[in-house]
């Protein structure tokens, strides 16, 4: 720009020339360092010193160290190391060779931690080459391939001093076309510890061995008495089946000198599995389970395993202590879970694997505590908790023992943070699973030497480490039991161990919980979803005959509902509450009112028959049915504005409860059946009806009495025309007795008196008839021989 500036046909100023140089030599600085880095194109020492430096194109060559024997050499060994080499760059790699390179000792447990995140960097350090006949060596090395390797080294030929840990490297050396001298293409470094002799002070080691799995029982259970058990998903029998990942832990765990750390629900989901159980599917639809024998199986191996090893077994459903203290204390009840889990050990462990575990501990997620995770981790009876140091940090230059007394009766157990967290990541290849193995005896083997002093060493790895995970957390847990530095404790042993003066009590404040960690936490609407369910189930129990078939699957499903396997499945944490809720709400609602239409009301007292429905299995009492009028005025039950009586009602049945009414007014008059249980509580939805009045007035008795009298009125008047022309037929007839007898004269003879009789009377009646009719003489009855209809008033329709 200065340039630009200039006047055409002047010369610069002297400032201006000092501007044009200054920039000209800041451009070049860059190139002129590239220049100054490239390496001298020198063959390497033949003596086996350090190998040339690497060029700029170094790192083209991956370089996998599958496996390391022995991991923890002593004298007269043989280190055996194999992998493979892949080019992964787009030129062959001509006069290509692996050697094993030995670098310096690690003295600190930092310096560890620092050359395993550079592992494979090539332009590090990579030790002195053994070199010699222990150089494997490759014609070539063409583009994408993958060539395997294996060299064996004595050991007295790696050149090992003192007892430490040394860096083991296996580096691909190589020329390219476009740079064609020898030069480190690729490297893989290693851990080697080196502790030929017995140590005089071993390090106590405790590794903890954690059997816990994801929520598989639902809170649905059969009908049956066997209350069949209906399972989630079938995920556990992959699990516990030969080669799954609870499969592995058992197996491996066997020959382990290890602390099992147990979930309770994972014992009693697999002990539902050897009877009957069903699984639901995704579309909703429950089929048989069939993985009674491999249920069988898993838990005798485990029996096996655990007989004489020390067991601690965590509250059921391995409840989420920092999601419980951080957002679930100021739900009411929730803290009463926690007991009931921890309440609930007693009745799975001893009885699935006849032993006694050990219930003082307290775990929480990956070790990280702070006053208020404390404070509910022994809420319910554990006065040890299990952190880490990476959340209970000291401030030293040597790693305390585990135990730390931190007042008011507890003792937090601080879990090596560096030994604990050596198995997590992917570990399907074999490399990665190699390196972890020896990057966890490096670290203890690195404690041990700090000083003279013994101390007790806890490691706690993840709570559900996968079938990779696990085998290499046994590989390296054996090479250590047969170490020369370190012996075998239960975690019992080192809670009890003498705590270092030196060692950091003070729990880290709450701000100080790790964020990460915080985001996976169950939030508040849980715990009071929890309380929602744990309120309708207790209300729903004390009207069942039998409680404990509702009681015991629901209690165990809400802890299940508060498991540290929700952590990162916030969905399906969801969707397990909503199951368990929607479920006791079906239940609740088999116990209900039937529905009514109006009622109509004649007269001034009647009965209303109220219907109770069970449609559980088991009966219901201790149930009151209190039917309300809402206008006492009009309508009254049993003599006051509500009644109530007691409700007893057989499973599968229905029965009606009848209450008196009493009306004073014509109308309607709407009513309330509400259900209640002994305390006084509502139960169930209240069924409203109205009632339609129609009351009986004076006037209109006045008239049901007159219509009754003249009823009675005409009752009579028939009984009389009835019996008047009875009398009529009688005379009839015996005039024509006596005509019978004037056309018999033998009939006549025996009854001389009969004709002068006769005709006595005949002459007076027809002397009777010839006179006048009088006023108050009768009418001829006739009436009862008409077929007209009865006149206005003498019909009463009923």
């Amino acid at each position: 720009m200065a340039e630009a500036a200039d006047f055409q046909g002047t010369s610069a100023s002297p400032a201006r020339r000092w501007l044009r140089r200054t920039g000209a030599l800041l451009a070049g600085a860059p190139l002129l360092a590239g220049l100054l880095q490239l390496p001298a194109a020198t063959p390497a020492d033949a003596s086996g010193q350090e190998s040339p430096q690497a060029a700029s194109g170094a790192g083209s060559v991956s370089v996998a160290v599958d496996s390391l024997t022995p991991s923890t050499p002593t004298e007269g060994d043989t280190v055996n190391v194999t992998g493979t080499v892949t080019n992964n760059g787009k030129q062959p790699v001509t006069d290509a060779h692996v050697d094993l390179r030995v670098g310096p000792s690690l003295d600190t447990r930092s310096s560890i931690d620092a050359l395993a995140k550079k592992s494979d960097d090539v332009q590090g350090p990579a030790g002195k080459a053994v070199g010699g006949k222990y150089t494997e060596k490759f014609s070539q090395l063409a583009p994408g391939v993958a060539e395997p390797f294996n060299i064996s080294v004595p050991v007295d030929e790696l050149d090992l001093g003192q007892d430490g840990v040394y860096q083991l490297a296996v580096a691909l050396s190589g020329e390219t076309a476009a740079q064609p001298w020898d030069q480190v293409l690729g490297v893989q470094r290693t851990f080697l510890p080196w502790q030929p002799e017995e140590a005089g002070t071993k390090t106590k080691t405790t590794f903890l061995w954690p059997l816990v799995s994801d929520v598989h029982m639902t809170a649905e259970t059969g009908s049956n008495e066997q209350q069949t058990p209906v399972f989630s998903n079938d995920d556990l029998a992959e699990e516990i089946s030969p080669g799954g990942r609870l499969d592995q832990m058992v197996s491996l765990g066997k020959g382990l000198d290890v602390t099992w750390v147990i979930d309770p629900d994972l014992l009693a989901s697999v002990d539902a599995m050897t009877k009957n159980y069903e699984v639901r599917g995704e579309d909703g639809a429950t089929t048989s389970g069939r993985s009674q024998a491999v249920a069988k199986q898993w838990l005798s191996e485990l029996q096996q395993a655990v007989a004489g090893k020390e067991v601690v077994a965590l509250p059921f459903g391995d409840p989420d202590l920092a999601s419980l203290a951080h957002n679930g204390t100021t739900v009411t009840g929730s803290l009463s879970h926690l007991k009931e889990a921890t309440d609930a050990v007693d009745n799975t462990v001893p009885t699935i694997l006849h032993t006694k575990p050990s219930t003082d501990f307290a775990w929480p997620v990956d070790g990280a505590v702070d006053p208020s995770i404390m404070k509910v981790a022994t809420s319910a009876g554990a006065d040890k908790v299990i952190a880490r140091s990476d959340s209970l940090q000291d401030n030293l230059s040597y790693t305390p023992s585990a135990a730390r007394p931190i007042g008011g009766g507890t003792t937090a157990v601080v879990a090596d943070s560096r030994m604990s967290t050596a198995f997590q990541g992917d570990l399907t290849k074999a490399s990665a699973s190699t390196l972890a193995v020896q990057r966890f005896l490096a670290q203890s083997l690195t404690l041990g030497l700090q000083t003279g002093k013994q101390r007790s060493v806890v490691v706690a790895p993840q709570r559900t480490p996968s079938v990779n995970q696990a085998q290499a957390m046994a590989e390296a847990l054996g090479t250590l039991q047969g170490a020369n530095w370190s012996e075998s404790q239960d975690l019992t042993a080192a809670a009890k161990a003498k705590p270092d003066p030196a060692a950091n009590r003070k729990v880290p404040s709450t701000r100080a919980y790790p964020p990460s960690l915080r985001k996976q936490e169950l939030p508040r609407a849980a715990f009071e979803q929890i309380a929602r369910t744990r309120d309708n189930l207790d209300n729903f129990k004390v009207i069942l005959t039998d409680e404990s078939r509702v009681v015991t699957p629901f209690g165990r499903a809400m802890n299940r509902e508060m498991s540290t396997s929700w952590r990162g499945r916030g969905v399906a944490a969801v969707g397990y509450r909503d199951d368990v809720e929607s479920y006791l709400d079906g239940l609740i609602d088999g116990v209900k009112l039937i529905k009514k239409s109006e009622t109509k009301l004649s007269g001034r007292s009647a009965t209303i028959p109220v219907t109770v429905q069970n449609n559980l299995v088991q009966g219901v009492e201790h149930l009151e049915l209190r039917l309300t009028s809402q206008n006492p005025t009009r309508l009254k039950i049993g003599g006051n504005a509500y009644e109530e009586q007691r409700v007893a009602v057989n499973g599968g049945h229905s029965q009606s409860v009848k209450f008196t009414t009493s009306a004073n007014a014509n109308g309607r008059a709407k009513v309330e059946a509400q259900l209640y249980t002994e305390d006084g509580r509502k139960y169930g939805e209240p069924v409203t009806f109205d009632v339609k009045v129609t009351e009986v007035t004076p006037t209109v008795m006045l008239v049901i009495g007159g219509g009754v009298l003249l009823l009675v009125l005409a009752g009579f008047r028939m009984y009389t025309q009835r019996k008047r022309a009875a009398a009529r037929d009688e005379a009839e007839d015996a005039a024509g007795e006596a005509d019978d007898d004037v056309d018999n004269p033998v009939a006549a003879s025996q009854n001389p008196e009969a004709p002068g009789d006769r005709l006595k009377e005949e002459s007076e009646a027809g002397s009777r008839a010839d006179a006048p009719q009088q006023p108050s003489d009768p009418a001829l009855d006739t009436a009862a021989e008409s077929a007209d209809p009865s006149g206005t008033g003498e019909r009463v329709d009923r």
